[in-house]
């Protein structure tokens, strides 16, 4: 069986905005199959993990269905696997929401909070650099810490070295942000654009056949249709 003749598979652990990612997926050309069944999502020839509200939530809808490790199992076998919000969020090997918990561990780094938006200080991250230069954690100005969090609307995409997922996406991409927590420590190599906030922080990753988006792509028009349908065509 080739892998035109298995479905994209979007699972089904619980999340919200499940049907719009399938509406999305329809409108590029795909027919997206949602399901929660194991046997189905490890057949499939590509795979969506979407995800909105709370890391731990989300982490433990996936162990509740039996579908944690699965997750871990597919992309590891080579299935081109995207993250979406916090399901990119899951991707990482730890998240900081309702509590350190673990991530899915397919791309190196962790999610935290907002830094302004913690009433500690963190150290700076040395290992994500735009242009050569690390981008360093946000000063605790007024300037800064008048910015809301979550972090809602559109924002800027820059797109940092070339990949599948960012053909035909320009430099003054736009895309709709919801989240409070971000990745964070991730190294250069795995990011493949970043957006402003405070501070920059990743907003497109990809390691091998896995690849993440923050951003909600079947929010974000023209920029977020283009990115599903690199996914699809990949």
């Amino acid at each position: 069986m080739t892998s035109s003749d298995k479905s994209i598979v979007v699972v089904d652990y619980g999340a919200g905005n499940l049907r719009n990612v399938c509406k999305a997926l329809e409108h590029v050309g795909a027919q997206p199959q949602l399901s929660d069944q194991a046997s189905v999502i490890a057949a499939a020839s590509k795979v969506v993990l979407p995800g909105v509200g709370a890391f731990g939530h989300c982490q433990a809808g996936l162990k509740s269905r039996g579908l944690f490790q699965l997750m871990r199992d597919v992309a590891q076998a080579g299935t081109p696997f995207l993250g979406i919000c916090v399901g990119m969020q899951l991707l990482f090997d730890v998240g900081e929401e309702l509590g350190e918990k673990e991530g899915l561990g397919l791309v190196p780094g962790r999610v935290i909070k907002f830094r302004w938006a913690e009433e500690k200080s963190h150290a700076s991250s040395p290992l994500l650099a735009v242009s050569g230069a690390p981008i360093r954690a946000a000063t605790r100005d007024s300037a800064v810490a008048a910015l809301p969090v979550p972090h809602i609307g559109w924002n800027q995409v820059r797109p940092l070295q070339k990949h599948p997922l960012l053909s035909g996406i320009g430099p003054d991409g736009y895309a709709y942000f919801v989240h409070s927590f971000h990745a964070d420590e991730v190294a250069s190599e795995h990011v493949l654009a970043c957006t402003g906030y405070g501070y920059d922080f990743p907003s497109v990753v990809a390691r091998d056949n896995v690849w993440g988006i923050q951003f909600h792509p079947e929010k974000s028009q023209e920029v977020g249709l283009r990115m599903l349908q690199n996914f699809v065509a990949y």
